[in-house]
């Protein structure tokens, strides 16, 4: 959780408000309250004020002591801040540092300018001195608090230090209700639940049931494993006026760690019902339909945030994803269409339209786009490898090997790779180099039965049947339902004039592949070899399989995995 929104609180200290020559100033405002954000959201406003005569009886920011050109100076870059012209701020607040050091009014709005300039440390050391010189200004304090939230990815202990900050603040302005709460949100975010539920509770009635309160308190319970509870929190939140975002949002990596997908789920779902949710938690809710497999919500909510975000590739690129898994091939090259449109040098768009068209046998589509994709980024592995997976296909086989060359020179320990360049020259024709390559894969678990398989057709092709017979066994022995190396055994028995054995095997890799090209052919032949009255009806099964091939570029791809997304 990062730090919470600001209570709208009666607390004098949380309102806007003059004492003397002091001004507290809160920046952002939600709902007419003051806001804290944090983390991804928009984050909360440091406080552009001087302390209080109460505050800093000795300074010499107190209102009956301030030299004129001094509060002149601080007055001015009190509005430079709130215009956002830190620059001219720093350099007016910088050359009063000469004469007054250590005022603490000076330096908590030379620590906000800082904060605000992304300079981390600077504006701790500042907001110390002012605390130091103005030991009970509360903005110094709530500032110092903040700023570590805000930092807490910089700086392993700003959690802890933050935590620290605000129970200072609590010994002496214990009933400062922004404090508490915030004490609340980074005990939580520091796994001690209980402790923060405890802090909770020490809000007054009325604030409990705020929006933020309960944010926090369902974080809480989510992290105890409370179930009942933390639904019965979310269910309240949901409920509440004055939810925000950020209520829900500032939670989440509490509710995940606790593999509480449901009740994120509903949170998110609550904000958009709502209308509060922005693209990018409409995102998150689509993300989440999508591991949870509803992909008919999830698609519909990710194209909302389409509507939203037109010129989104990453939106574009999860519509393709869900469409993908939908099997909706059409609507997924649809989306990564318009996605290329946007950037067509972007070599991911590029390689998820390859591997849809593959999936959907448009064969030029695969190869254009894939070829496109190493082009773009010629130095990743699986785009050389689909490519070769393609091109392997094509007339000229021989295109595909330095692509699975390139392969082998980026992942040199992967034996795939030698597989599928052996494969390569195989399909080439150059059976001596495909050999050598398909015997080291033959060695390595994960390929033996693929470098077997194609030993075996180098084999069958050289006329050692017998050979053949083995090798293909063995491709078997390491995977039963290897379809292809039934196929082949079919037709090697087949040249043997093996009949009935081959009817065996051809017809157990249809019963594994109905789709099986080379075991189509082959039991067309050998019906019409031994004068089968089936001859005719598997001659036209065959006609249909013909149609639908894109076998090589599949067989490539089923070997390792080349995934889009």
């Amino acid at each position: 959780m990062g730090p919470g929104r600001l209570f709208p609180s009666r607390s004098a200290v949380l309102a806007r408000r003059v004492a003397g020559a002091a001004l507290l100033l809160v920046i952002a405002n939600h709902s007419g309250a003051p806001v804290l954000r944090s983390g991804g959201l928009r984050p909360p406003a440091f406080r552009p004020s001087l302390p209080t005569p109460e505050q800093a009886p000795s300074a010499a920011t107190a209102q009956d002591r301030v030299p004129g050109s001094l509060a002149e100076t601080l007055a001015h870059a009190q509005q430079l801040i709130e215009r956002r012209d830190l620059a001219a701020a720093r350099s007016e607040l910088t050359g009063a540092l000469g004469a007054y050091p250590r005022d603490p009014g000076l330096r908590n709005l030379l620590g906000v300018v800082e904060a605000q300039q992304g300079d981390y440390r600077k504006a701790e050391a500042d907001f110390k001195i002012a605390i130091a010189a103005g030991s009970r200004f509360t903005g110094a304090y709530l500032n110092l608090g903040r700023l570590y939230q805000e930092n807490a990815a910089k700086d392993p202990r700003a959690l802890k230090k933050g935590l620290e900050v605000y129970r200072r603040l609590l010994d002496f302005e214990p009933e400062n209700v922004e404090a508490t709460y915030q004490s609340a949100v980074l005990l939580g975010r520091l796994a001690s639940f209980q402790a923060s539920l405890d802090r909770l509770s020490r809000l007054p009635a009325e604030d409990q049931q705020r929006a933020q309160a309960l944010s926090v308190r369902c974080a809480d319970y989510a992290g105890l494993g409370e179930t009942a509870r933390a639904e019965g929190a979310a269910a309240r939140l949901l409920a509440r006026e004055d939810l925000a975002e950020a209520d829900v949002l500032s939670i989440l990596p509490v509710l995940e760690s606790h593999k509480r997908d449901d009740l994120e789920g509903r949170l998110l779902e609550g904000l958009a019902e709502r209308k509060l949710a922005s693209p990018a938690t409409l995102n998150r809710l689509g993300l989440h339909y999508e591991r949870r497999g509803r992909l008919d919500q999830a698609r519909q909510t990710l194209e909302r945030v389409a509507e939203l975000e037109p010129n989104s590739v990453a939106t574009l690129l999860e519509l393709a994803r869900v469409a993908n898994q939908q099997k909706d091939n059409k609507g997924a090259l649809g989306y990564l269409a318009h996605a290329r449109d946007i950037e067509p040098a972007n070599a991911s768009v590029h390689f998820f339209f390859g591997m849809v068209s593959v999936e959907e046998n448009l064969a030029q589509e695969a190869y254009t786009s894939l070829k496109k994709a190493v082009s773009l980024d010629p130095a990743n592995a699986y785009y050389n490898y689909a490519m070769g997976a393609v091109a392997v296909g094509r007339d000229d086989p021989r295109e595909a090997i330095p692509y699975f060359q390139k392969y082998c020179e980026l992942k040199p320990q992967d034996p795939r790779g030698r597989f599928a360049l052996g494969a390569a020259y195989f399909y080439s024709h150059d059976y001596e180099r495909a050999r050598q390559k398909l015997e080291a894969a033959a060695r390595a678990p994960e390929t033996a039965s693929g470098a077997h398989f194609f030993l075996g057709r180098i084999a069958n092709q050289e006329g050692d049947l017998a050979e053949a017979v083995r090798e293909l066994r063995l491709a078997l022995e390491g995977d039963p339902n290897y379809a292809d190396a039934h196929a082949e055994l079919g037709r090697v028995r087949l040249n043997r004039k093996e009949y009935s054995l081959a009817e065996k095997d051809l017809l157990r890799a249809l019963e594994i592949d109905p789709n099986n090209y080379t075991a189509n052919l082959n039991l067309m032949i050998l019906y019409q070899r031994t004068k089968d009255p089936r001859a005719e009806a598997q001659a036209s099964r065959f006609e249909e399989v013909k149609k639908r091939r894109a076998e090589r570029a599949k067989e490539f791809l089923r070997t390792i995995e080349v995934r889009p997304y």
